[in-house]
């Protein structure tokens, strides 16, 4: 039997694994699907959130501790499978008019944020459209740093295969096994299954296990449609982001441009008209993406949440389940400080960040 099962086999209930696995714990991995498939699959990878003065203090604090733990954490999972999730340091320009906003949360949150004028901002990414900027000044953090997301997680299944951690896949979990008030494993597709804790790490999916025994939380789908374009190795330098909308260059010249914001319950469907947009936002920003082939265009659906902020917390009422969902479009540089939270709530250690401003209402 294992110690504890965790519900939904995403980045964030992967790196939950990692922690507890490394604390001695046997754990499970029970997803729905294919793991890391679903939202973990879909984003952008960008280990910053996008226009990070719009979040509130609870955000920019795990978000700042993730940052400066992605170099650690990819070079373990690196290290122990051979599988490069492509972690890149190549900065992140914002071209909209917010800088008193961007200054004064850098200045909180002691973050490198520099103003830079048009002959900089072309010098950093020449792909730019000359019409875009004139004589503004754009915002330049660059320290921002990217992870091919879909290659994150395959690195990290493995990773945590070589450590014990056990994945129960294309299993839908319906409901949950308690004695009096205490949770002692979950029913699902595949029969029951007992463990002494609980954590539920479903993304967008979590609510609905959770309005099943009666608490109420406001995490729900937001879609996101997204194209890749296939370009030049190093032809386009640097992740852009304009009207929220953003560009982010892979290694391999591979360009993702997204992303739409649905609010169209469970559809994944993904739309024409959706398409045509996100092709002419990536030709505003970088004209010469013109003259490159989309090669894809898919859709993911975000954990969306009150103001972004994730629920990290135990389950009240029913001792032994905890959750840890609800991270939007951030969960990708939310997830390492999520889960050494969520760690430290269910190890019973002294939690590394305040736990309260991360709990149910």
């Amino acid at each position: 039997m294992s110690d504890i099962l965790i519900i939904g086999g995403g980045i964030i209930g992967m790196l939950t694994a990692r922690e507890l696995s490394l604390a001695g714990m046997k754990v499970t991995i029970v997803e729905r699907g294919e793991a890391g498939h679903e939202s973990s699959w879909a984003g952008g990878g960008i280990i910053s959130p996008l226009y990070p003065w719009r979040y509130s203090a609870p955000v920019s604090a795990l978000a700042k501790w993730g940052q400066a733990f992605y170099p650690e954490l990819i070079e373990e999972i690196n290290s122990e499978t051979g599988q490069d999730a492509e972690l890149i340091q190549n900065g992140l320009l914002m071209l909209d008019n917010e800088q008193d906003e961007a200054l004064a949360w850098a200045k909180k949150w002691q973050s490198n944020l520099q103003l830079i004028d048009s002959k900089d901002i072309y010098e950093l990414e020449p792909e730019l459209s000359q019409a875009l900027l004139m004589d503004k000044k754009a915002i330049w953090m660059p320290e921002v740093r990217q992870v091919r997301n879909p290659r994150l997680v395959k690195a990290t299944k493995k990773y945590l295969l070589k450590q014990g951690v056990s994945f129960l896949e294309q299993t839908e979990v319906t409901g949950f096994l308690k004695k009096a008030n205490k949770v002692a494993g979950i029913t699902s597709t595949a029969g029951d299954i007992a463990a002494d804790k609980v954590l539920i790490a479903g993304g967008a999916w979590s609510s609905n296990l959770l309005n099943n025994i009666g608490i109420n939380t406001t995490v729900e789908p937001v879609k996101g449609q997204m194209i890749l374009f296939k370009t030049e190795p190093g032809k386009i330098k640097r992740i852009t982001l304009s009207q929220d909308r953003y560009v982010i260059p892979r290694r391999d010249g591979r360009v993702l441009v997204g992303s739409t914001l649905e609010h169209t319950g469970f559809d994944k469907t993904i739309t024409a008209d959706a398409r045509e947009e996100l092709m002419q936002e990536a030709y505003r920003i970088i004209p010469s993406l013109k003259e490159a082939e989309i090669e894809h265009h898919w859709a993911g659906l975000r954990p969306g949440s009150v103001n972004g902020i994730p629920y990290i917390c135990p389950v009240r009422d029913i001792e032994g389940l905890y959750l840890n969902a609800g991270h939007y479009r951030n969960g990708v540089v939310l997830g390492p400080a999520s889960a050494r939270l969520a760690a430290d709530l269910i190890l019973k250690r002294p939690p590394l960040f305040e736990a309260a401003v991360y709990g149910l209402e």
